[in-house]
């Protein structure tokens, strides 16, 4: 089963990266759950020594991946985070680093908690501001780490020219696209050099497996990461390797719908009275819209909105029904959080309230249910505020 060169991105989601099994025929992938590989004599094996340097199921989702990003080649790894810090393996003690300062709490986390221990510095800035970023370099700068759209406020970066900054600076343009899925946003297509993924979240999409990806078109990433997956052994499992894949042959279907729900939503909050504020980059009152719409096919499922205090907020997030209180994101059922006691709370309360991530702030992950079940059951929580 070839794919063509120009094959669209809804077939490459069902067929990239994989081969019916030459054995049975079977169209799906096996799983592969296996240790070790028998060989056939000493030094002759089929390609498969053992299960932490290569895995059958694990490489046809890599494949998968890396062909839905337009990459070279795609690196499967136990975590999000573990994604983002097998990338940071390419830094060197003295090393610089550029982030987005909207970034995901356990990102922040990892870097100013822990890499930030290895003579490794971190400077954080508003990315969507370019002359920002722009003065935030130094002669030491290896990466530039962004996320767009920014969990949770949204802002949003702009690639091309993110990429073209680095690059002048002798830098790596990295890209966590997790927010928005390969659907709706390709980085490399744009510049970027590496782009990352929580794989837990849409590239699954049913809430059952936890899993990275590092994505990377320069030869010398890839022979590192491939060098790295295998000596520090993070590595995505085959089970759940074969649960990723099983949702990337929806992807298309799911983000359409998550596209729709997550606007319909952003529009019915914007006019409720009782919400201060909506962050949604497809209303026309973000303040880049614009560039949204140049950049994204479609908006997201990923919103946030402003209550104006925490007892609004709990009572908000204790009176819904529909919608599931829990962190994570990209699953078919919608889940509502608090970012600034769940997914941010590793962040200092002072940084969280410059950001605008207040105890006032919601953020929702729309799902694929019927919006008017959703609207309903956000507008009964909303008249207990």
């Amino acid at each position: 089963m070839k794919l063509r060169p120009n094959a669209r991105f809804s077939t490459i989601c069902l067929h990239a990266g994989q081969e019916p099994d030459p054995s049975t025929g079977a169209i799906v992938t096996p799983i592969y759950q296996t240790s070790t590989y028998v060989q056939d004599a000493l030094g002759q094996h089929k390609g498969y020594e053992y299960a932490r340097t290569q895995n059958p199921t694990r490489a046809a989702l890599e494949g998968n991946i890396a062909a839905m990003e337009s990459g070279k080649a795609a690196f499967a790894f136990a975590s999000g985070m573990a994604s983002i810090n097998a990338v940071a393996t390419i830094l060197e003690a003295g090393d610089h680093v550029i982030v987005s300062d909207n970034v995901y709490g356990g990102t922040f986390r990892l870097f100013d908690k822990v890499l930030s221990r290895y003579q490794l510095s971190f400077s954080y800035v508003d990315t969507a501001d370019l002359d920002a970023v722009e003065r935030a370099f130094t002669p030491a700068t290896r990466l530039l780490f962004v996320e767009t759209p920014s969990n949770p406020i949204m802002r949003i970066t702009d690639l091309g020219a993110a990429a073209d900054l680095a690059h002048r600076h002798q830098a790596r343009l990295v890209v966590d696209n997790t927010f928005a899925s390969p659907y709706i946003q390709r980085p490399l297509e744009l510049g970027a050099d590496l782009v990352t993924h929580s794989t837990t979240k849409y590239l699954n999409g049913h809430s059952d497996s936890v899993g990275g990806v590092v994505v990377a078109n320069r030869d010398d990433d890839i022979a590192w990461l491939k060098f790295v997956q295998n000596a520090a052994g993070a590595i995505l499992g085959p089970m759940d390797a074969w649960l990723v894949l099983r949702g990337t042959k929806t992807l298309p279907l799911r983000m359409a719908q998550h596209n729709a729900n997550g606007l319909a939503l952003a529009e019915f909050l914007a006019a409720h009275r009782k919400v201060q504020r909506v962050y949604y980059p497809g209303l026309r009152s973000h303040p880049q819209h614009d560039l949204a719409r140049r950049q994204m096919r479609g908006f997201g499922g990923m919103l946030a909105f402003a209550l104006g205090s925490l007892e609004a907020a709990r009572r908000l997030l204790n009176g819904v029904r529909l919608m599931s209180l829990a962190e994570s994101l990209g699953g078919v059922e919608t889940l509502i959080s608090h970012p600034a006691t769940m997914t941010h709370a590793s962040v200092p309360a002072e940084r969280r309230n410059a950001l605008g991530i207040t105890d006032g702030l919601v953020r929702i992950s729309a799902g694929v249910e019927d919006i008017d079940d959703l609207t309903e059951d956000l507008g009964q929580a909303l008249d207990q505020v």
